[in-house]
């Protein structure tokens, strides 16, 4: 499935509307129209009609009903595993018209979308695979007492998805919520809602009971917030910018709501003299420049150790200027445009910021010349005075490198925590040393060691300090989208006081 090519094109809804009960909403005589469009042309490929409150409303109101007296919490888990997994094969079975749309709206190229499209296929499968593994606990230690604990789902999440990555990340939210028994409403990005659209539509296709998964589009200050704030919702999970993560979180807090927040990040690949540095070369790349530069995983701080600093950097400038830019549904592009004008033109002004902090622009730095329409720019690399440059502080969030130099393995460690952020960190070092007192010391919630990034669903994925507030993964959704229900029952007759007797 990952070697697939995109052969044909497939149909674009004029006008993509909210999906409730499995069935697409009716367009309204009135609503806000907002356009999407083609980050490849320029060109607009449909309408969103945004939800306003009351359509949030609906939504909510249907994934209530399916939690609270719908099927889907009260099944066996086997009946529960088998439409999870039929949602797998209905995915893979439409992964080309998938990866078309997601190409089309967000620009990223196949390469990318070809591992997007997998692993949102994958995470069904396998959280089905592990809430069929979820028990309780029995406790006898109290005499006379039998007190045993058991998991219940906790109700109905709002899911809201980022536009870098739609399909691989919305069906991680939403998997991690429903193979517990939860319902929910997702909302993805406004500038990214084609592949998603059809995502859900195929959920009901392989057999998901209408309002588990409801899906509302619109922008965040209108959908977002009618979401988050609606009393019906008893929890948000949300994947996105730090600041859009800080406001949810106020929102939700208002209301007592519990969130699990993946947020932004500024991470440190760091390459010392030890390294493999072919290998090294290659991760430092593809640690920035894949998806577009648009992740949050990306290394975007480059540290190198100074005596190996100028041949690296060198090469690593001259491998940049051969990164083939292009259409994004080529098997041959490696790097697409950025999703929307707005985000091109801030990515861009960085270049501005980075000589006003006294940074050298090493290449690229402007729009990639050759397209005379796109939201395409050439990939970029600076070296920077140190740390303290916005460069290195504020996440870009696109294919703009940030050099560094340092000396010894505790500066490169002090270089790399000296960020609000604290979601992944690089290592390339073949010093068994080296890699263990980055990986102990570093304050990241991932260390990747001599490998470009590489996700184990079985393991927590989140981040420290501004990265996010939670995680992803088996333990972690268990407990997030879980309550904890104790039942106490004594065994032997019990004596109370009889109150008024």
């Amino acid at each position: 499935m990952t070697d697939f090519t995109i052969t044909r094109t497939f149909p674009v809804n004029a006008h993509v509307t909210s999906l409730i009960d499995g069935e697409p909403v009716p367009l309204r005589a009135a609503g806000e129209d907002i356009a999407v469009i083609n980050p490849t042309t320029e060109e607009v490929l449909s309408h969103l009609r945004e939800a306003d409150a009351d359509e949030v409303d609906a939504a909510v109101r249907s994934s209530r009903r399916a939690f609270d007296s719908g099927p889907w919490p009260r099944m066996d888990i086997n009946e529960r595993k088998d439409i999870l997994y039929s949602i797998r094969d209905h995915l893979r079975r439409n992964a080309e018209e998938l990866a078309y749309l997601e190409c089309l709206n967000t620009g990223l190229p196949l390469k990318s979308v070809r591992v997007h499209v997998q692993r949102m296929a994958r995470n069904f499968e396998f959280f089905a695979e592990v809430a069929s593994t979820v028990h309780g606990e029995t406790y006898t230690q109290t005499k006379g007492y039998l007190t045993y604990v058991t998991r219940e789902p906790k109700g109905v999440a709002g899911c809201i998805a980022p536009w870098n990555a739609p399909l691989a990340l919305a069906s991680m939210r939403v998997a991690t919520c429903i193979a517990w028994g939860n319902t929910c409403v997702l909302k993805p990005s406004e500038y990214t809602p084609l592949s998603m659209r059809r995502m859900v539509e195929i959920f009901h296709e392989a057999g998901l009971p209408p309002g588990v998964v409801n899906l509302v589009n619109g922008r965040g200050a209108v959908t977002g917030n009618a979401l988050v704030s609606h009393p019906g919702i008893d929890m948000v999970g949300f994947t996105g910018g730090t600041t859009t993560g800080r406001a949810i979180a106020a929102a939700a807090g208002r209301n007592l709501k519990p969130v699990a927040l993946e947020l932004g990040g500024k991470s440190a690949n760091i390459i010392f003299e030890s390294a493999d540095i072919e290998r090294a070369l290659d991760g430092a790349l593809a640690g920035i420049y894949g998806n577009n530069g648009q992740q949050c995983l990306a290394g975007s701080r480059i540290l190198v150790q100074r005596s190996i600093a100028e041949s690296f950097i060198e090469r690593f400038v001259e491998r940049t200027r051969r990164v083939r830019i292009g259409d994004p549904m080529s098997p041959d592009t490696e790097i697409g445009p950025l999703a929307f004008r707005q985000h091109m033109e801030r990515v861009l002004s960085f270049v501005d910021v980075a000589r006003a902090d006294g940074a050298r622009l090493l290449t690229g730095g402007k729009r990639a010349e050759q397209f005379a329409r796109g939201w395409f720019m050439e990939p970029t690399a600076v070296l920077a005075p140190d740390n303290g440059a916005r460069v290195c502080q504020e996440e870009i969030f696109g294919p703009f490198a940030t050099f560094l130099t340092f000396d010894t393995l505790d500066e490169a460690i002090a270089i790399a925590n000296d960020s609000k952020f604290g979601l992944v960190n690089y290592v390339w070092s073949n010093d068994l040393n080296t890699v263990m007192r980055c990986s102990r010391d570093i304050r990241a919630g991932t260390v990747w060691a001599n490998t470009p990034m590489m996700r184990e669903l079985r393991a927590a994925f989140g981040g420290y300090k501004e990265s996010g507030i939670g995680r992803d993964g088996p333990y972690a959704s268990l407990e997030f989208f879980t309550e904890l229900k104790a039942t106490i029952i004594p065994i032997d007759p019990v004596s109370m006081h009889r109150y008024g007797a």
